[in-house]
């Protein structure tokens, strides 16, 4: 039986035996040699390689460089026009640019404001635009409002876009889905918008999570803990906690739940409270939504008695914040609670209350006056123009104007009395401006009515991620021709 494996064995020792060199090459059994081509490479060769490689480099550096500028004019005119064919549904361009904006960060090709110009510096000492609220030096009096983050998932984002504000939110204590879809209406014809989302929200856990997640990756980047943060110690005193961008202030938003009674004003302040106890960490200055017109119930609290003990609540729960620099408290009212006697009633909550401000203006439910005189809206246009919700976009901006300077003049005006009648000095209560603001000379005519920040929302969807950087610029060229 073994003279078969052996004769095997042998078969595949001599087919895998190594080729003999032949002794001498002209033996009959040699083996042709190939020599090595002698020929070279064309003279001038590598310099083409090379020159068509650089410029290819040089090409897509530019198309880089020029795509994730915010002055790029496809972000204003290309970018908001392609969303709206790609995605009829408003709500669904909203997640999809959300989603956009968020991978395009994680890899370093996201818009971003250039600090090439006057109105791009993002440092306070040489920005012509640079503004002191709430004690930090902020190189603009810009902001982006609540609504387009609902979930801060992108706050970094937005601030690259060249805000010196950014409000994230609204949140509400505990996760909930809002009204039901469609929710969203877009308003072309007068670049506006109609929403009835209803606070829809993760929930305020989610959005702690979300959030000291930012703060820890934040601190391990500068080698430093997050108690430093917190505690402002040296390492960290210029950053704030909130926005962790130096002359930045993150804002977030909360509200009541959908299911919370608003007549039960107990249960209203400990969903306000369990917001605060969340999310004070984590924020520069924390909003109360008492203004939405899609939470039935929500505006009633704008009544003085109600408003006063909710915003009492969440100034003495502010306070408790375990860091050194607390967060400030503002109040977010109506465009539509406008008579005298209603505004006067905030004012006394405010001042009643604690609280730093106000943000003047919200989505409206009012449709008169929302078209302008010679524009004509198409039919599904005047359908969404019909549907319930709150508008958003440069029809307010008449009316927030004129909110602002009424505001400004009240809270100077108010003033606290001790026991014994003798006034009380207190600090100037501030007001952010939002509603209809998408031009530069609108911001200046807010913040000259006595707003010290302007917010854009709507105006970023129809402007596009140029919209601030564009602002800036008009405001700058606004207070030159005046000194001029």
């Amino acid at each position: 039986m073994a003279a078969p494996y052996l004769r095997a064995r042998k078969a595949l020792g001599t087919g895998f035996r190594p080729l003999a060199i032949p002794a001498k090459l002209g033996s009959s059994n040699s083996i042709p040699r190939r020599f090595a081509s002698t020929s070279t490479t064309p003279a001038g060769g590598g310099f083409k390689t090379f020159a068509i490689s650089a410029s290819l480099g040089v090409s897509a550096f530019i198309a880089y460089y020029y795509a994730t500028d915010t002055r790029a004019s496809f972000h204003q005119w290309a970018v908001p026009r392609l969303i709206r064919v790609l995605f009829p549904d408003a709500e669904d361009a909203h997640h999809a640019g959300t989603a956009a904006l968020k991978n395009l960060y994680a890899l370093g090709l996201h818009p971003r404001e250039r600090p090439s110009t006057p109105a791009g510096s993002a440092d306070p000492a040489t920005s012509p635009l640079a503004v002191t609220v709430f004690g930090t030096r902020l190189a603009n009096p810009l902001g982006i409002s609540a609504g387009l983050d609902k979930d801060a998932e992108i706050p970094d984002v937005l601030f690259a876009l060249g805000p010196s504000v950014v409000e994230v939110g609204g949140c509400t204590p505990l996760p909930q889905e809002g009204n039901p879809k469609p929710r969203v209406f877009r308003v072309p014809g007068v670049d506006g918008l109609i929403n009835r989302y209803g606070l829809n929200s993760r929930g305020a856990d989610a959005m702690a999570a979300r959030l000291r997640d930012r703060l820890r990756r934040f601190a391990r980047r500068l080698g430093i803990t997050e108690r430093d943060i917190m505690e402002g110690t040296e390492a960290a005193s210029v950053v704030p906690p909130g926005s962790l961008q130096p002359g930045k202030l993150l804002l977030v938003q909360m509200a009541k739940n959908k299911a919370t009674n608003e007549r039960d004003v107990e249960a209203v302040q400990r969903d306000y409270v369990r917001c605060v106890d969340r999310l004070a960490p984590y924020a520069d200055v924390l909003v109360v939504n008492v203004s939405s017109p899609n939470t039935p119930g929500l505006r009633d609290l704008q009544a003085t008695e109600p408003l006063t003990r909710i915003l009492t609540a969440v100034v003495e729960e502010a306070k408790k914040t375990s860091r050194s620099r607390k967060p400030k408290v503002m109040v977010k009212v109506s465009p539509d609670e406008d008579d005298d006697s209603q505004m006067e009633g905030v004012v006394q909550a405010v001042w009643m209350s604690g609280v730093d401000g106000i943000i003047v203006g919200n989505t409206t439910k009012r449709r008169a006056g929302l078209v302008p005189e010679g524009v004509r809206l198409n039919a599904r246009e005047l359908k969404a123009l019909k549907e319930e919700g709150g508008f958003s976009g440069p029809a307010l901006f008449v009316q927030t104007l004129k909110m602002v300077g009424r505001y400004r003049k009240m809270l100077d005006s108010y003033s606290l009395r001790s026991a014994d009648g003798e006034v009380q000095e207190a600090p100037q209560k501030v007001v952010f401006a939002t509603g209809g603001i998408t031009t530069g000379e609108q911001a200046l005519k807010v913040l000259n009515a006595g707003a010290s920040v302007a917010m854009v929302y709507t105006g970023l969807v129809y402007g596009g991620s140029g919209t601030i950087t564009r602002m800036k610029g008009e405001m700058v060229q606004a207070l030159s021709d005046k000194t001029a």
